[in-house]
């Protein structure tokens, strides 16, 4: 499929026509009775999986009788962060657009409500996770259906083998495949002298202190392992307690154990981390053990992938959702409802999470258990403990639970790698509160 570059300045001018020039892939069925419908979904990282969401999207036009158009957007250079906003200034583009996280939200006013199919699908398929509630609604508005394509738990991916020599840990009989896990022990102070053992051996935990996603997401659930919130649900300033101070320490000890480039990592080193097998765990969906799987089997049989250890307050790990949702400009509402109803289907549902190898994952308690997950390898059953059958730990976003509105400026600043850097290079607590508490009365302003 052929690509275009587009500058930002292009996507910025917000015309009708930014992202029909982006990727174009059209699909016509049938006579047309229902109109026509566009959608623009997130273009995969896992080579063939768009196939399964284009068949699933053809075969119901074909049905209904309605002419579809999909664009498959990267989200490489945020494009599709740009389609979104050039998108919403225009009031024209995309009946449908897949929306990651936040986006929904800083959308709101402008997307359908959906909570008439929601009623429905969540019967089916079960409830959905606080973080999807959390992202997905704005009053008793839905902001859009949870989409499985894109979503993920971005979790400990550890070697079997280095863990087990340097760290004394078995990870697969501390997440076993086909029963539930054993992980009383598993402890944010088991977790950090594991960390240290790895470190010593010469074989240190790939996590990142970047301003990237995959550094922002775990440093959010470590800090609400703590109870450590910046801003709380209500929205009052949170930055000067105990459980804040008590995550700054921790992540301080940890940063000693990590590689020294870690404040520079963007979300593609930890994935290289890995594969390169330089170190003993990466937190990460299963895209990087993929990668290992073409490019170094021999590092791809000894991932595991597994739960979250627990803090103080709980066991958290980092859930990013997509949400399928529709423009209030849209000229086919009607379809668009109809379309993300068939797609929301088990059926459905499974054949794109197949198509994904398992990286995507449904929002929905009764889709947990798929087969892809057991059935995954090498090794076989690694994905097992992915999708977090059990309900063994809580999935969350980083920033949360504050208003969403102030949330994403906290996420996309990457305010709490930065406070764990400057502490830990030295800078008093109280002054590294003091800024980001500065920092949050910003974002609440703004």
């Amino acid at each position: 499929m052929s690509r275009r570059k587009l500058s930002r300045r292009q996507f910025v001018a917000a015309t009708a026509l930014t992202s029909a020039a982006l990727i174009t892939a059209p699909y016509v069925r049938g006579a047309h009775a229902a109109g026509k419908l566009s959608i623009g979904f997130w273009d995969h990282w896992v080579p063939g999986a768009n196939k399964a969401s284009t068949d699933l999207v053809n075969e119901w036009a074909e049905k209904e009788k309605v002419e579809v158009t999909i664009d498959y957007i990267p989200s490489q250079g945020n494009k599709n962060l740009l389609t979104i906003a050039a998108e919403a200034q225009a009031k024209s583009g995309h009946d449908i657009f897949a929306m990651p996280t936040w986006w929904a939200h800083s959308n709101a006013e402008q997307l359908e409500d959906v909570k008439d199919l929601m009623g429905p699908i969540i019967a089916e398929n079960g409830e959905v996770n606080g973080t999807v509630k959390y992202l997905g609604t704005s009053g008793d508005k839905w902001l859009g259906v949870p989409a499985c394509v894109g979503s993920q738990i971005k979790g400990p991916c550890s070697r079997i083998d280095l863990m087990k020599k340097h760290a004394g840990i078995d990870v697969q009989a501390m997440y076993p495949a086909g029963a539930e896990p054993k992980a009383d022990n598993w402890t944010l102070d088991t977790f950090l002298k594991a960390a240290e053992a790895c470190h010593k051996a010469g074989v240190p935990f790939g996590i990142g202190l970047g301003e990237t996603t995959d550094n922002v997401d775990t440093a959010g659930a470590i800090f609400l392992s703590f109870g450590a919130q910046l801003v709380d649900a209500k929205g009052n300033l949170t930055v000067k307690t105990d459980a804040v101070r008590q995550a700054l320490e921790y992540y301080k000890k940890l940063i000693s154990f990590l590689p020294p480039d870690v404040a520079a990592w963007d979300d593609a080193s930890n994935n290289k981390w890995l594969v390169s097998g330089k170190g003993a765990m990466i937190m990460n969906p299963p895209s990087a053990w993929a990668v290992a799987k073409r490019d170094a089997p021999q590092v791809a049989e000894q991932c595991w992938t597994h739960g979250f250890p627990a803090g103080p307050k709980g066991r958290f790990a980092p859930y990013l959702p997509y949400f399928w949702s529709i423009w209030n400009f849209s000229k086919n509402k009607e379809a668009a409802k109809k379309l993300l109803v068939a797609l929301s289907k088990p059926a459905a549902i499974e054949k794109m999470v197949n198509a994904s190898g398992g990286y995507d994952l449904p929002a929905y308690e009764k889709l947990t258990t798929l087969k892809v997950w057991q059935e995954e390898g090498p090794p076989k059953g690694t994905l097992y403990h992915y999708p977090n059958p059990y309900k063994h730990q809580t999935l969350s976003i980083a920033a949360s639970p504050a208003p969403p509105k102030i949330a994403q400026q906290i996420y996309a600043q990457a305010t709490l790698t930065k406070m764990c850097l400057r502490y830990h290079q030295g800078e008093a607590m109280e002054k590294t509160l003091a800024w980001a508490e500065g920092e949050c009365e910003g974002f609440m302003r703004s």
